[in-house]
């Protein structure tokens, strides 16, 4: 009798499990509308908004959800095109939210409903990977009584306590990668029931583009890849020598400038030896810390300096020759100014965390060592300057897994595409659209002459959104505005 108790238990069990696992199975992502927004939306904006719920990890079918907030934004045309435009932002953990409040600008709405997701593990998301930890390391590190040799424990002790951190509040960091914001938008798609549909994607995000063109291709239409960064790069290993070369473009256009080369002759060359020099005899700069009145020395070397080129816009670009030239002749108002904002408070880390899980998976294992060490003592105008995003360490401490090897190989694909570069862009360099243009025969790739990063979200001249949305209209030739043959070389600023 016991006996018989036992296998009657024991098959209640099995039949228990057997329905857990068959409901866990069926887990079907949904959309639930909701009233409460993430930000104000512009008069006149007709949208929905709401929460895509989705696994957490996919490979564990039985796992927690989360949940990502997704506006979508009616066409302001009476007679709008069926399919819409998908946008996502960089990083890897920029929020795309923000975007909302400057719906009235985007041109796409002109034609089509403009649908904005937030990606896994962003600040809007649910859960949001946030490391407050990383934000205060590089606030201490760039205070000018910081003791460089404390550097690599200062951060790694941050990645450790931020790991720990999340770990304890269930979040699996396994589940925040490339492939699962794919997933995230195909499952959104599906949700939608949306037949057919664009991609608009910047920098990072381009990455996420290239998977879902080779994972889920069957109902992207087209799609526009703003400075894109290819699956097959290894970004950390090139990230100097595409900073060096950017920067070497925009002394080439100064110097064929009769204007620029007047005022800064040799600039280039002059502007390297002086790198080097403040390489081996660091820059003394005294500032006043706005918190204490005290005043405080910092010792910038060239990998410091280099940012006078590195933090400029597309709209400060004609300014950068001056303020190299200023550098030259030891004025150092501006560089002054830049240094009091170290001394502000830190951020909250936001997206960091996401930021550190997509690296670590994707980027840092397909990485060389060898590379690495030999870029970062390669160049004497920025030596020490290390080319990683994170270095090795601060990825074996982060713990997550690499992802598989076809996820640094090039996709192929005959949807139509449009690659767009800024000529001075260091992050994604135009030259890595030329590359991929090999593999997407369907392809168009526009240059923008003088501007940088992300020239879709150039504010000050919205001649790349024209573009883009030009190609969503017409597939089948090369988007040139009016407004794009007009753009020339930057009138340098020389008094």
């Amino acid at each position: 009798m016991k006996s018989n108790l036992y296998l009657i238990a024991l098959v209640f069990i099995l039949m228990s499990c057997k329905s857990t696992q068959k409901r866990a199975t069926e887990f079907v992502p949904t959309f639930s509308v909701s009233t409460k927004t993430t930000h104000k939306i512009p008069e006149g904006q007709d949208y929905t908004f709401g929460y895509l719920e989705v696994l957490e990890n996919r490979n564990y079918t039985n796992g927690k959800t989360i949940k990502l907030p997704v506006y979508i934004f009616k066409s302001r045309s009476k007679n709008p095109k069926k399919d819409p435009i998908i946008y996502t932002v960089g990083g890897p953990g920029s929020t795309t939210m923000p975007t909302v409040q400057y719906m009235n600008y985007y041109k796409y709405l002109d034609d089509r409903d403009f649908i904005l997701v937030e990606q896994r593990g962003n600040y809007y998301a649910q859960p949001h990977l946030d490391c407050p930890e990383w934000s205060k390391a590089i606030y201490k590190s760039n205070l000018p009584n910081f003791n460089a040799a404390n550097h690599d424990a200062l951060f790694e002790k941050a990645a450790k306590d931020c790991r720990e951190r999340l770990n304890a509040e269930g979040i699996d960091l396994n589940g925040y990668n490339t492939n699962e914001i794919a997933a995230d938008i195909n499952d959104l798609v599906n949700v939608l029931e949306i037949e057919e549909y664009n991609l608009l994607t910047i920098s990072y995000s381009t990455k996420i583009a290239q998977v879902l063109m080779r994972d889920y291709p069957n109902k992207i239409r087209s799609v526009v890849m703003d400075s894109p960064l290819p699956l097959e790069v290894n970004y950390d290993e090139e990230s100097i020598q595409n900073l060096l070369e950017s920067i070497n473009t925009l002394f080439s256009d100064c110097e064929s400038d009769n204007n620029c080369n007047t005022a800064y002759p040799d600039i280039k060359n002059r502007f390297s030896e002086y790198l080097k020099e403040r390489t081996e005899n660091p820059l003394v700069v005294e500032v006043e810390n706005p918190k204490t009145g005290k005043t405080q020395t910092f010792y910038l070397k060239g990998k410091d300096l280099i940012t006078v080129f590195t933090s400029a816009s597309t709209g400060s670009v004609p300014n950068v020759p001056y303020e190299i030239n200023k550098l030259l002749v030891n004025d150092l108002t501006s560089v002054k100014e830049k240094l009091k904002y170290l001394f502000q408070e830190p951020g909250s880390g936001s997206g960091l965390g996401m930021r550190l899980s997509v690296w670590c998976a994707e980027e840092n294992p397909f990485n060389s060592m060898e590379k690495i060490e030999s870029e970062t003592k390669k160049y004497p105008e920025v030596k020490g300057l290390s080319p990683a995003v994170f270095d090795n360490e601060i990825c074996q401490i982060w713990g997550v897994r690499k992802v598989p090897e076809i996820e640094n190989q090039a996709v192929k694909s005959d949807i139509p595409v449009l690659f767009i570069n800024g000529e001075y862009d260091n992050e994604t360099p135009m030259k890595w659209a030329e590359s991929m243009s090999k593999n997407f025969k369907n392809s168009y790739h526009l240059i923008f002459k003088g501007w940088k990063h992300t020239p879709t979200t150039n504010w000050d001249n919205n001649c790349a959104m024209v573009a883009a949305n030009h190609f969503f209209n017409n597939l089948n030739e090369k988007p040139i505005p009016d407004c794009f043959s007009k753009i020339e070389s930057p009138i340098f600023k020389t008094e």
